[in-house]
């Protein structure tokens, strides 16, 4: 018999900050964490709207393994810790039989660069024999285990934006299943270097400046959206079997009910609303709960013109005349795009709405698009009491989906 998952710690360190409580407040508020930043070498330095993590998280991570860890290794660290700490989890040995499931799309980008701009601008070959365990995407799952002493199964997963959504989701099913009692799951992602913005700036899906407001150039669902805006950080859930956790006195902040998964198989870059309406509705039905009791959908929408529209009939095929009543929203207006740690922050931020009652809204709205015809929540954030079921949706490059639907605990 399948067995219960819920949430017991989150740890969060992410462009709005540390700490779920306040990161959570100020998107619900509608503050952007999004600004203009200086980025580039001395020759070709720009302006960019970037979401930075404002959190020295390199004062935060002592001892020799530090000079292995590039950025996005040291974000995973300390949200890491901070979600087993929430937990209750800090005494010696008590996730040595856990699991570990981390989703990261890149890997240590700053590392890589800095490798490729040694060997071309210096012309050696002497590259820093740092470089690859520092390069490697499962690299934040490697410090994490050697910090916390977890020694059960650990797994990345390198799926693009799925990829911490879909490590959300496999975690809780390996818990369900009985392979393990608890996990710490999530993702990672710093890429704001150069040559990772040059590329994302290269394929023309990046939002142009607001020339009166920067922070609010994030447009999800509006009629003049341009693009969406990079961030970076790291997100972490503390998900345990019901009965252990209750059996400790443990904080339950929501139950994972469901997670639905789906792949496209029609474009490398173009969404498919069919195939992301599989996930979406795969996920109530993991659950054994009809679609009518969601009652929040956070929404991958990343403001783009083609993206938001098919995630919209992708909710549409699966809520049918209910679409338009249902509260949707994209907490990417404020936070940006953290690419392979998408999923877990939105998934902590859909935790927080559905354990408070309090949906945030998707901000910077101004003329909704006619072809995004469902609630979108505009600011300021609404409050739900009856709120009880809420869905997270992601969907990455390459066609491979994902939902996660959790239940007020």
């Amino acid at each position: 018999m399948d067995r219960r998952v819920v949430v017991t710690g989150i740890g969060v360190v992410v462009p709005h900050g540390r700490g779920i409580d306040p990161v959570f407040d100020a998107v619900h508020r509608g503050c952007s964490a999004i600004d203009l930043v200086e980025t580039g070498s001395a020759e070709l330095a720009t302006l960019e709207l970037l979401a930075r993590c404002p959190v020295d998280v390199a004062t935060e991570v002592t001892g020799p393994r530090r000079i292995l860890m590039d950025r996005v290794s040291m974000l995973a660290a300390v949200a890491g810790r901070d979600a087993v700490s929430d937990a209750g989890l800090d005494g010696p040995g008590e996730l040595a039989d856990a699991g570990l499931f981390v989703g990261c799309a890149i890997g240590g980008a700053e590392a890589i660069q800095a490798a490729h701009e040694r060997y071309v601008g210096r012309r050696t070959r002497r590259i820093r024999p740092t470089s690859v365990p520092m390069g490697m995407p499962s690299a934040p799952t490697a410090h994490l285990g050697i910090d916390l002493g977890i020694r059960g199964p650990a797994v990345t997963f390198s799926v693009a934006c799925s990829s911490s959504s879909i490590a959300v989701g496999e975690g809780a099913l390996a818990i369900r299943h009985g392979r393990i009692d608890r996990a710490l799951v999530g993702g990672s992602e710093a890429m704001l270097n150069d040559v990772s913005v040059a590329a994302w700036q290269s394929m023309g899906v990046l939002a142009a400046s607001d020339p009166e407001e920067p922070a609010a150039s994030c447009r999800p669902f509006d009629a003049g959206r341009t693009g969406f805006v990079l961030g970076e950080g790291a997100a972490f859930l503390v998900l345990e079997e019901r009965e252990s956790a209750l059996a400790r006195g443990a904080p339950i902040r929501a139950e994972i009910v469901g997670y639905g998964t789906s792949n496209d198989a029609v474009s490398l870059t173009d969404p498919d609303a069919e195939g992301q309406a599989r996930a979406i509705r795969a996920a109530p039905h993991d659950a054994g709960v009809a679609p009518e009791s969601i009652g929040y959908v956070n929404a991958h929408a990343t403001a783009t013109e083609v993206g938001d529209v098919a995630e919209v009939e992708a909710i549409r095929a699966v809520f049918g005349i209910r679409a338009g009543r249902l509260a949707v929203s994209s907490t990417k207006s404020m936070h940006g795009h953290l690419i392979g740690a998408a999923g877990a922050l939105e998934a902590a931020l859909t935790i927080e709405a559905v354990r408070t009652g309090r949906i945030p809204p998707t901000a910077n709205l101004r003329a909704k698009d006619p072809a995004c015809d469902v609630d979108v929540v505009p600011d300021p954030g609404r409050t739900d009491a009856e709120l009880e079921f809420a869905l997270s949706n992601s969907f990455a490059f390459g066609g491979s989906n994902a939902a996660l639907l959790f239940r007020k605990p």
